[in-house]
């Protein structure tokens, strides 16, 4: 997941040069005769991970937009933190200053996507992002329940 506009920059220049990479190499494997499959063989782990880039860059882009998935019995709330913060246009440093710590604190636990973050400490960033969280209990039990 990219969480920086810095991340995303590079990101983007990574995707660059992994396509002029499997062009080039393209263009030397026809050259020594493979046929279509065999290119394809070759540069099938290349493709796969361009395409990787092309998922995280489209990501991060709809979180810029404000697009994002829902919190299933918060399943996922760390990435939707970093979601929001990615959606308000703030930097880590900022969100850093309105949490009163320090950015290394914030990049770490975005790094880690906040696992283990209490309930009081997810309850501060939603307030330093300036967001809501409303709940909705679905109706439907577990059988198991």
């Amino acid at each position: 997941m990219i969480k920086t506009d810095k991340e995303y920059a590079e990101t983007k220049q990574r995707l660059q040069n992994e396509k002029k990479m499997i062009n080039d190499q393209r263009t030397k494997l026809k050259a020594a005769g493979l046929t279509q499959d065999q290119m394809s063989l070759a540069l099938d782990p290349l493709t796969s991970f361009m395409l990787q880039l092309e998922e995280e860059i489209q990501e991060y882009e709809r979180l810029m937009r404000g697009n994002f998935e829902d919190i299933i019995n918060l399943n996922g709330i760390g990435r939707t933190l970093i979601a929001l913060r990615i959606a308000k246009g703030l930097k880590q440093n900022e969100l850093a200053a309105r949490l009163g710590v320090k950015e290394p604190q914030v990049s770490r636990d975005e790094a880690n996507e906040y696992h283990g973050a209490s309930i009081e400490k997810i309850q501060k960033v939603l307030n330093a992002l300036g967001v809501t969280m409303v709940t909705k209990i679905d109706p439907r039990l577990s059988e198991s329940a």
